[in-house]
């Protein structure tokens, strides 16, 4: 904490501000935002400096503003790296399913492959980690071009069944954002049968679905043994979108609740 002290003091020190200079500053800033928890006082500016008090989220913005630095940088100097804030959040489980959500800024590196095995043939089931021949850091910068604005990312609850076995617990599910009319024929089979993500006061489902005027019926799999649920559309509940892309475990030894 210190040391990030010392870092703040070292900006401060480049742009030849002195600690009255930081304050009118920050003053300036707390009246554009009409908060005075924008402030930063002279004694709470060098208790940051050597005492190691860590500014609250306010003051971190004003000296962020100051001294044009990165928040992000800043908040790595006192221990918290955002790079780590997917897979934090992934290493928790939630029971309830729920929009994963993709900043649009996202900053820090991801690990993909960069190389294949030229005779890899995308035709036949592979082991894939047998074919890719070097990984490699790659910035979250170059992923922009993924159609994020059209699609979303959601999260299966560990405890919601309603689509098992085609979509278990703890999937994660790709929307079409832009596939929002519930259709009421044209599949041949239940894996083809065009299943939706949706919104309600309390949270979020996903299942077929029938809409007859202005009921809506989520229909769960069969083998998933979750009754129907029944709701007033659009007033109860909103089509977010069509499940298009599905990532899951695979884990023989686990089972549904309840079956032996």
């Amino acid at each position: 904490m210190d040391d990030a002290g010392q870092k703040l003091k070292r900006a401060r020190e480049r742009l030849n501000l002195r600690y009255r200079d930081v304050e009118e500053a920050s003053l300036r800033i707390a009246d554009r935002h009409k908060n005075e928890e924008f402030i930063i006082a002279l004694s709470r500016l060098s208790d940051i400096e050597n005492k190691g008090t860590v500014p609250t989220i306010y003051r971190m913005y004003s000296l962020c503003a100051i001294y044009r630095l990165n928040q992000s940088d800043v908040l790595r100097w006192y221990g918290v790296d955002l790079s780590g804030l997917s897979a934090d959040s992934s290493a928790i489980q939630l029971a309830q399913t729920h929009i994963v959500t993709l900043p649009a800024d996202a900053q820090g590196e991801v690990s993909l492959p960069l190389a294949l095995d030229p005779g890899f043939d995308i035709r036949k089931t592979t082991y894939l980690s047998r074919m890719i021949q070097r990984w490699g850091r790659v910035s979250l910068a170059l992923l922009q071009d993924l159609d994020v604005q059209t699609h979303r990312y959601a999260f299966i609850g560990s405890e919601d069944w309603t689509m098992y076995p085609l979509i278990p617990p703890n999937a994660f599910i790709l929307i079409d954002e832009s596939k929002k009319k519930i259709v009421s024929s044209g599949w041949t089979s239940e894996f083809d049968r065009p299943i939706y993500f949706l919104e309600h006061r309390q949270g979020y489902v996903c299942g077929w679905c029938s809409l007859n005027d202005n009921q809506l019926v989520v229909l769960p799999h069969p083998a998933s043994m979750c009754p129907p649920q029944v709701w007033v559309y659009p007033e109860q509940i909103e089509v977010v979108g069509q499940v298009t892309g599905v990532a899951m475990p695979l884990d023989q030894a686990r089972r549904r609740r309840g079956q032996t």
